[in-house]
């Protein structure tokens, strides 16, 4: 009969040999989804996904890949194993050649579209889950106009830290919202302190979404020790020191929206 020890060593050894094969699996894609025009996106693929996550990352978009491996300080972007931990496929959305730092209205545009339909139509190929698109902050532009133009084709929609406020480029609020016609959930930080995604706009977001056969407003608090711009993802706006607490609120929202 094995020891105390070795029975805690083995066991460690078989939970590293697991997350080693699922790790195994995240690779980059690369596409082609125009003309001379290449993009690409992380593929974290989990057996047994519920649903498949589109995830759009703040600022300029794109995964910060180094070393083989993403690497961006982006809420979405560091907390993928926290989405793949919930049972979900997740996938990181890169910057196409011709956008290295995606602009807001280039998130609105007919080629980011085409993009991100290449995308799902590659991801569709290797999972039959439901496709999300979630996205934080600038990202939030790319989720909420990409679910106006895929309609039913996508499962549902998370804008969290949201854009409403005006900038060059326009705003989450200038998007017809209307026109989404699956679940969404608006989720969001009390303490965000950054100017032009205050909670007290993304809550009236709800409103708009007129369509949508399901809809929430999740509003969270906590999270410490918030370091730089208030408008920067190591701060509330970016759900710092909570980051597990917020993927785990999305993800069970995402798995049963209807509560």
């Amino acid at each position: 009969m094995s020891l105390p020890w070795q029975r805690r060593l083995l066991a460690s050894v078989l939970v590293g040999l697991l997350c080693t094969t699922a790790w195994a699996q995240d690779k980059l894609m690369v596409l082609v989804p125009r003309a001379g025009v290449s993009t690409s996106y992380w593929w974290m693929p989990r057996d047994s996904a519920v649903a498949t996550v589109l995830l759009f990352s703040g600022a300029g978009g794109g995964i910060g890949l180094r070393d083989g491996i993403p690497q961006s300080g982006n809420f979405l972007i560091r907390s993928r194993e926290e989405f793949a931990k919930a049972g979900l496929n997740v996938a990181l959305v890169g910057n196409p050649d011709d956008a290295r730092k995606m602009t807001p209205a280039f998130r609105q545009s007919a080629e980011h579209a085409a993009d991100v339909r290449a995308i799902i139509d590659d991801i569709r190929q290797r999972s039959p889950a439901p496709i999300w698109l979630v996205g934080t902050s600038q990202g939030t532009l790319s989720a909420a106009s990409n679910a106006v133009a895929l309609g039913t084709s996508i499962a549902g929609v998370v804008l969290s830290s949201t854009v409403t406020g005006q900038q060059v480029g326009g705003s989450v609020s200038d998007i017809a919202l209307e026109k989404i016609m699956v679940p969404t959930l608006v989720f969001q930080h009390k303490q965000d302190g950054c100017r032009i995604t205050p909670a007290y706009a993304a809550q009236r977001l709800i409103s708009r979404l007129e369509r949508a056969p399901m809809k929430k407003y999740i509003e969270v608090d906590g999270g410490n020790n918030p370091t730089g711009d208030a408008c920067e993802a190591f701060h509330y706006h970016g759900f710092v020191g909570m980051e597990a607490q917020a993927a785990e609120t999305i993800s069970n929202w995402i798995k049963n929206p209807g509560n």
